[in-house]
């Protein structure tokens, strides 16, 4: 039996004038994912992330929260819902408690219930020490976990993070990295990021934005697993690298020396059979033939770069 659907956004597009921020974009968020939205700047990842909390009205589409429409029931949709945007919303005047307090108070939660609501979001985000102090003068890391702890404290079930290591130092990015993994255990959460580490260390599944399409969406197993993009081969006789690179799928041989190759292979092409006949029939005595697997930084740059290309064919 499948897993809930918490968000679904169907067919979401955003123009700014005549520019079209992004296309089409089909989005499911099941119960327990933690879904990473990947892409390079300026491909609509932050126009997306706010037209699914409705914080921008999408130009087409609709976007369903717990079963609830973004459009005819904001408020009821808003509910299941907790946003991080890139600029964490604080107050550097208040202190820590005293902006949860009032955060919890926007969310609706009773007065009498807010103590255990600040001190439960406090505790979850490693804010415990920090509670009396003022947000102005924590680190940005601390400010960030500040922000972490404003999404969770009415406890929704849906967390959306737009960017949250972006300007920390690699020590805060690794914490927040570990806490956004720890609160994924009782939230499903949606990711943006540019950074491919971060998607592979944290994320479950993950999508790839390019130009306001979707061009990639695959749990992130598969995609440490998608098959390869190029061939080990090692022959007793060598071969002229001219020879391999007509055979059928090659796009380019390397020569490594002492008999070594590596073949790299054309999209979703699979040569081994043709370099296994053309060494039976050369007499190359083949000793090895390997696919190597294909990374996600490899996927990520190779459909970034085909829809680049693309583009400036139709604008040309």
């Amino acid at each position: 039996m499948e897993s809930e659907v918490l968000i679904e956004a169907r067919a979401l597009a955003r123009s700014y004038g005549r520019t079209l921020a992004v296309s089409g974009l089909d989005l499911t968020l099941r119960k327990g994912e933690i879904l990473g939205l990947l892409g390079p700047n300026g491909a609509g990842k932050s126009t997306t992330m706010k037209m699914l909390t409705g914080n921008l009205a999408p130009s087409s589409g609709e976007v369903l929260i717990g079963g609830k429409s973004l459009r005819e029931d904001a408020k009821a949709a808003k509910r299941s819902l907790g946003y991080l945007p890139e600029q964490p919303p604080v107050y550097p005047e208040l202190t820590v408690d005293e902006y949860l307090d009032y955060c919890a108070g926007l969310h609706g939660i009773a007065r009498r219930a807010r103590g255990e609501a600040v001190a439960s979001a406090r505790r979850d985000c490693g804010l415990t020490e920090v509670g009396s102090r003022l947000i102005g003068n924590l680190s940005k890391g601390y400010q960030q976990r500040v922000g972490l702890a404003q999404a969770i404290i009415h406890r929704p079930p849906v967390i959306v993070l737009d960017e949250p290591t972006v300007g920390l130092d690699p020590i805060q990015i690794r914490e927040i990295r570990a806490l956004i993994a720890t609160l994924a255990r009782n939230h499903s959460v949606i990711l943006s990021s540019h950074i491919l580490p971060e998607i592979q260390a944290v994320c479950s599944r993950v999508m790839i934005i390019n130009r306001g399409r979707v061009v990639y969406s695959e749990p992130v197993a598969a995609a440490k697993s998608a098959g390869f993009s190029s061939i080990a081969a090692t022959f007793r006789q060598l071969p002229d690298a001219r020879t391999l690179e007509t055979l059928a799928g090659v796009r380019r041989v390397l020569v490594l020396g002492e008999g070594r190759y590596r073949i790299e292979c054309d999209a979703s092409a699979d040569p081994r059979e043709a370099i296994v006949k053309a060494a039976v029939e050369g007499g190359w005595g083949l000793l090895e033939l390997r696919a190597e697997a294909q990374t996600l930084e490899e996927i990520f740059v190779e459909l970034v770069l085909r829809g680049d290309a693309a583009a400036e064919k139709d604008v040309a």
